[in-house]
C-alpha cells in the first residue's frame, strides 16, 4: 500500500535520496552489515557510514531526536527504507538495541533508564543480548529458573541462558529472572545486566552451518545495580512479551528473505528454453509460486504499517508475520540451493564462488528461523487465541 502524504513525502524523499547519494560510501552497496555492530570489524567506509547514521539519528529513524533518534513519522521511515534499499544501503547500527530493547524501553523505561541508555543504541555504541531461554525453560518460557536476588545495594544473579544471540560480543544484557519463587509468570522481572563482569561466563555454540552466533551464559553472583530493574519487581513478564513481538516483527519482515534473486539464479544455473522462459517447467511455476508469496507477505506488511497509524507499537499480528516471513525465507533457501545444483552444496574451495558457499551456510541456518523468537507452533497458538478468539483447549486437558 502507498503512503500518501503528497508534496511533503515527495520533499522527504528528495531530500533523503540527496543525503543519501552525498554521504553513503558506493563501496558498501549491496554488502551486508552485520547484525550485532561492532561484532567484526569494520572497515573504514563502514566506520563512516556508522558515525554518519549516527548522526543523523536515521539509525533510529521514529525515535524522538531527544534521545538522539532522527523523528521521523512512519511514512518518512518507511521512504526512508526504500531509498536506502535502492542503493543497496543497510543500517549499520541495526541490532537487538534498535530492533528490541530500545523500542520496549521507549515504552517501560524511566526518564533516567532511557537517557542513559538510548543515546548510545541510537549511535551504535553499546552490543545488547538478550537472556530469555533456559535449558529447561524454551517454549514454556515462563518456567524459567534464573534467579535475582535482593542483595541490599544491589541485585544479584545465578542461573544459566542459552540461544543468548550474540553474548560474547555483548556489552549488555536484558534478561528476564526470577524474583518470586511462589508464582510463575507473576514472578519474573525484567533487569540489564552489565555482561563487561567477572560474575558472567560466555561460551559460544558452533551451528551445523559453521558459525556460533549463539551462546551458552552463565550469570555467577553477578550484579545489577537496583535501577537496574525496567518496570515493577515481579512485573517482568508484560515486558518480556511486548519485546518479542518487536522481536518477531523483525522477523517477519525483508531481512529473512534478502540475498539474490531466484530468477536472476535460475536464468543463470538453469538456462532458458527457446521462448525466453526458465528451461525447467516444474522449477518455473515453484518459482512463481514463491515470488506471489513474496508479494503478497511484502503488501500484508505495508497494509499492517498503514492500518497502524500513528500506533509503533506491533500487536499480535507480528506472530503471522513472523510465520510467514520465515516460511518465505526458507522457501528460497532451499530454492536457491535446488538451483544451484551440486555448486549449492559446496562448502569451501576454489571451484565454488562466494554466493556458492554462502547457499548451503543460509539454508542451513535458516532452519533455525521457524524455531527462535518463538516456534511456528507458538505463533499459531497466538493467532488463534489473541487474533481469531479461539478457545484455549488445553485448559480442558
Amino acid at each position: 500500500m502507498a503512503d500518501f502524504g503528497g508534496s511533503e513525502l515527495d520533499t522527504f524523499r528528495a531530500e533523503a535520496r540527496a543525503w543519501l547519494e552525498e554521504n553513503f560510501p558506493k563501496s558498501l552497496a549491496f554488502q551486508p552489515v552485520a547484525m550485532i555492530p561492532g561484532a567484526e570489524g569494520l572497515t573504514a567506509d563502514g566506520k563512516a557510514w556508522k558515525q554518519r547514521m549516527a548522526d543523523k539519528g536515521w539509525g533510529a529513524p521514529t525515535w524522538s531526536t531527544e534521545y538522539g533518534g532522527g523523528g521521523l513519522s512512519g511514512a518518512e521511515a518507511r521512504v526512508l527504507q526504500q531509498e536506502m534499499a535502492r542503493v543497496g544501503a543497510e543500517n549499520p547500527v541495526a541490532g537487538m538495541g534498535t530492533s528490541m530493547f530500545g523500542p520496549t524501553l521507549l515504552e517501560y523505561g524511566t526518564e533516567a533508564q532511557k537517557r542513559r541508555h538510548i543515546p548510545p543504541i541510537v549511535r551504535g555504541e553499546l552490543r545488547w543480548c538478550q537472556g530469555y531461554s533456559e535449558p529447561g525453560a524454551g517454549s514454556d518460557l515462563a518456567s524459567l529458573q534464573t534467579k535475582c536476588e535482593d542483595a541490599g545495594d544491589h541485585w544479584k544473579i545465578n542461573g544459566q541462558k542459552i540461544w543468548t544471540s550474540g553474548a560474547q560480543y555483548a556489552d549488555w544484557c536484558f534478561c528476564l529472572v526470577r524474583t518470586d519463587n511462589t508464582k510463575k509468570h507473576e514472578g519474573i522481572s525484567f533487569v540489564l545486566i552489565n555482561m563487561r563482569q567477572p560474575g558472567v561466563e560466555t561460551r559460544p555454540i558452533k551451528l551445523i552451518a559453521g558459525t556460533s552466533p549463539f551462546c551458552e551464559t552463565f550469570f555467577t553472583d553477578a550484579r545489577a545495580e537496583k535501577d537496574d530493574m525496567v518496570g515493577p519487581l515481579n512485573g517482568g513478564w508484560t515486558i518480556g512479551k511486548r519485546l518479542l513481538q518487536h522481536e518477531r516483527s523483525g522477523q517477519g519482515g525483508g531481512r529473512m528473505m534478502a540475498g539474490a534473486n531466484v530468477v536472476d539464479l535460475a536464468k543463470k544455473y538453469v538456462g532458458l528454453d527457446d521462448r525466453g522462459r526458465i528451461a525447467d517447467p516444474d522449477l518455473r511455476t515453484r518459482i512463481a509460486k514463491h515470488m506471489m508469496d513474496a508479494r503478497a507477505h511484502g503488501l500484508t506488511l505495508n497494509r499492517a504499517a498503514a492500518e497502524a497509524k500513528g500506533n509503533v507499537n506491533p500487536s499480535a499480528t507480528t506472530s503471522v508475520m513472523k510465520n510467514s516471513g520465515t516460511w518465505i525465507g526458507q522457501e528460497k533457501a532451499e530454492l536457491t540451493v535446488e538451483i544451484m545444483g551440486h555448486q549449492g552444496l559446496g562448502w569451501e574451495g576454489d571451484q565454488f564462488s562466494k554466493e556458492e558457499r554462502e547457499a548451503a551456510r543460509t539454508w542451513l541456518s535458516g532452519k533455525a528461523t521457524t524455531i527462535f523468537g518463538g516456534s511456528q507452533e507458538i505463533q499459531s497458538n497466538i493467532v488463534s487465541k489473541r487474533i481469531l478468539g479461539l478457545p484455549d483447549t488445553t485448559q480442558n486437558t
